[in-house]
C-alpha cells in the first residue's frame, strides 16, 4: 500500500539528479585515472560544433551540445558514452523491468518515450560520425570489466602532449 502523498513523491522524485549522479562519477574516475581526458553532457568545442552544423545542415545542434547530451563526450575521437539508470532507460535487467503500480500507465508512457528518445538520439549521433557505448547502472560493479570494455570501444588514451615550444 502506498502511504506517500502525491506531494510527498513528488518533492522524492524531484531529488533524483539527471547528471553528475553516482554512476556516471564512478565511470568517470575511472576513465581519468586510465589517463582518459573528456568534456562533458553533451558539450563539444565551437569549432566542432561548426564544423559539424556545416556537414550536417539539417541537425539541430543547440548551445554547442551534441544530441542526447552524452554523459562524456571524446569530440577528437567522434565517440561518446552514455551512463544509463536501468529504471529510466527501461533496460531489460530486473531493475529496469520493474514497473511501479502507483500511476502505471503514466511511468510506462514516460519510460517508453525515453527509450523511443534514446534510440532517435543514437541514430543522429551516428548521422554525425559519432559512435556511442551505453553503460548500465547494473553493468558497473566490476571497474576492471568495465574498464577494459571501455578502453576497448575508446582505443588507448593519448599520450602527453608534445611540448609545442620546441
Amino acid at each position: 500500500m502506498d502511504t506517500m502523498s502525491a506531494q510527498q513523491r513528488s518533492a522524492l522524485m524531484s531529488k533524483i539528479k539527471a547528471k553528475d549522479t553516482k554512476p556516471e562519477l564512478f565511470v568517470r574516475r575511472l576513465l581519468h585515472a586510465a589517463g582518459y581526458r573528456y568534456l562533458l553532457h553533451g558539450h563539444i568545442p565551437r569549432g566542432t560544433c561548426d564544423r559539424l552544423r556545416r556537414q550536417n545542415p539539417d541537425i539541430r545542434l543547440p548551445g554547442n551540445k551534441l544530441p542526447g547530451s552524452p554523459d562524456i563526450v571524446f569530440a577528437a575521437r567522434k565517440q561518446v558514452i552514455f551512463v544509463n539508470g536501468c529504471f529510466w532507460h527501461l533496460h531489460s535487467c530486473a531493475a529496469g523491468a520493474h514497473a511501479p503500480v502507483a500511476n502505471a500507465r503514466f511511468w510506462a508512457e514516460k519510460r517508453s518515450r525515453t527509450r523511443e528518445r534514446d534510440a532517435q538520439n543514437a541514430e543522429t549521433l551516428r548521422a554525425l560520425g559519432f559512435s556511442s557505448l551505453v553503460l548500465w547502472e547494473c553493468e558497473l560493479a566490476g571497474p576492471g570489466a568495465l574498464l577494459h570494455r571501455m578502453a576497448t570501444f575508446l582505443g588507448p588514451p593519448a599520450g602527453p602532449r608534445e611540448d609545442r615550444n620546441r
